[in-house]
């Protein structure tokens, strides 16, 4: 198959490349610079100019592929989160635009926490709260009104991606913690965060577009919950700065706009995944790769 992939400089895109390549694959690389292009041949895809807010480069790359992989969203300033989430509404149905009535994959990102059936409760792929509170609900919300018109839409949630450079939201508690001097936790710190290496979920990735199933809902999770004190306690050793519990009223002064967050319960099963995939996580666990970081040389 011929792949159009978003993204695919990106941390996750990057990983996906080579995973679609080694399984026979061709990749359609979307880019928005000249230096991603030469990046994206020298890894043997094919670069294709364009971004987010270019939708007819979306549209064109989706009409001359058998499929669909996207992965782009702006993570560049999160004070305009709703903005991003709105600009990436607008590119999933760019996208799906040219892949109406026929089998042609397209494959979306969200995250976990939509198929939370309540708070405290693992997320599972059946659920969708269509309700949550989160700007990135519109991703999903698009997806479904693409469903409606004949588009073969699936759904990867993602958990907290990581590897030993990027962890997710971990990434900027690291910067958090370093900037403040103390690795800081809610509570008792036992609200769990699910987490899977990059490379298992690059690979979950290919395994869903081959799948080519209508509607379906995967989480890419190798581990449904991490406790944040133990993320809080590897930080802290890491940076060589005090760990400490916080009260739930002191999360939102501290932890800033992570404190949405902080205190938040963002455990999640792939069950129904693993079984209906065949997929099979392999890689190091979060507090593993947290380990083996090289805290000085940590990606912003």
């Amino acid at each position: 198959m011929r792949i159009f992939l978003t993204g695919a400089t990106g941390f996750i895109g990057s990983a996906i490349v080579p995973e679609l390549l080694a399984a026979g694959h061709q990749v359609l690389g979307l880019t928005r610079s000249e230096r991603g292009a030469r990046a994206l041949r020298d890894a043997g895809a094919v670069p294709h100019l364009g971004n987010l807010e270019d939708l007819d480069s979306l549209r064109r790359g989706a009409a001359q592929v058998d499929g669909v992989i996207h992965t782009a969203f702006d993570h560049d300033d999160f004070s305009n989160f709703a903005a991003n989430c709105e600009k990436d509404r607008r590119a999933i149905k760019a996208l799906g635009s040219p892949l109406k009535g026929s089998d042609r994959p397209l494959i979306i990102t969200s995250g976990t926490g939509f198929g939370s059936p309540a708070p405290g409760r693992p997320a599972t792929e059946d659920v969708f709260n269509a309700e949550h509170q989160n700007p990135r609900i519109t991703s999903e919300l698009a997806g479904a009104a693409l469903l409606e018109t004949g588009v073969n839409v699936s759904v990867v949630r993602l958990p907290q991606v990581h590897d030993r450079v990027k962890q997710g939201l971990v990434t900027y508690l690291v910067e958090l913690a370093r900037r403040k001097g103390v690795s800081a936790y809610v509570g008792d710190g036992t609200h769990r965060w699910s987490a899977a290496a990059v490379l298992d979920v690059a690979r979950l990735y290919r395994l869903a577009l081959e799948q080519r199933e209508t509607g379906a809902r995967y989480h890419a999770v190798a581990e449904e919950g991490v406790p944040t004190r133990a993320i809080a306690e590897v930080l802290g050793r890491g940076l060589n700065v005090p760990v400490r519990s916080l009260p739930p009223e002191e999360a939102a002064r501290h932890f800033e706009w992570l404190g949405a967050f902080a205190g938040v319960d963002m455990s999640a099963s792939s069950s129904w995944t693993k079984a209906r995939l065949g997929w099979h996580p392999t890689g190091p666990g979060l507090i593993a790769d947290l380990e083996a970081m090289r805290y000085h040389e940590a990606a912003p």
